[in-house]
């Protein structure tokens, strides 16, 4: 969806629940992405999910959205590492890695997060699962790493993943905030640059 995320948020959910045979009130916990990914989705999901915390006084748990890929990517192919690469425009990729090779969610040229996930994985050899839209190009990058890789075709946070992973995590104890790894584009007019 290019545009109309706001607009079709809550009636998504709405139906969600419908289909579900479920009632808001049969929530006991919320879950939400905290990303990274675009600013205005980000955004819209943030508020969307902090304003259903409100309504119905439950506990709202944040997952990066890189987490939850890694996550699943995991399951997928019986690994006990992950490695996500994901396209974050202008020459850059979102990197993070998890499980036995643990590389915290940021933002960086391409080969630098190729150097990170060698850096954190040193010496081991084990299987590495692959997600996020830059899977072949890690890949063909890692090549020469002696590491079975992988490709899962994971390139987006799936929903069930943010929902298990919110399950099994501790009560929250603050309102999760989002995880902005570059600046908005738009300013303020007159705003420094």
């Amino acid at each position: 969806m290019e545009r109309g995320h706001a607009e079709r948020l809550a009636p998504m959910v709405r139906d969600a629940i419908a289909a579900a045979r479920l009632d808001f009130a049969a929530l006991d916990r919320l879950a939400v992405t905290v990303g990274p990914g675009t600013f205005t989705g980000q955004r819209v999901g943030y508020a969307f999910m902090r304003g259903l915390r409100l309504a119905l006084d439950r506990p709202l748990v944040g997952v990066t959205t890189l987490e939850a890929m890694a996550t699943a990517a995991m399951t997928q192919a019986g690994a006990d590492s992950a490695a996500v690469l994901h396209d974050a425009r202008r020459g850059e990729v979102y990197v993070a890695a998890a499980g036995q090779i643990v590389v915290p969610p940021r933002i960086a040229a391409f080969d630098d997060a190729i150097r990170m996930i060698r850096e954190a994985a040193g010496e081991t050899r084990e299987t590495v699962a692959l997600a996020g839209t830059a899977t072949d190009a890690v890949a063909a990058a890692l090549s020469d790493w002696g590491t079975r890789l992988v490709k899962t075709g994971i390139i987006a946070p799936d929903a069930l993943w943010v929902a298990r992973m919110a399950h099994l995590a501790p009560e929250p104890k603050s309102i999760p905030r989002p995880l902005y790894l570059r600046p908005p584009d738009a300013r303020l007019p007159g705003a420094p640059r």
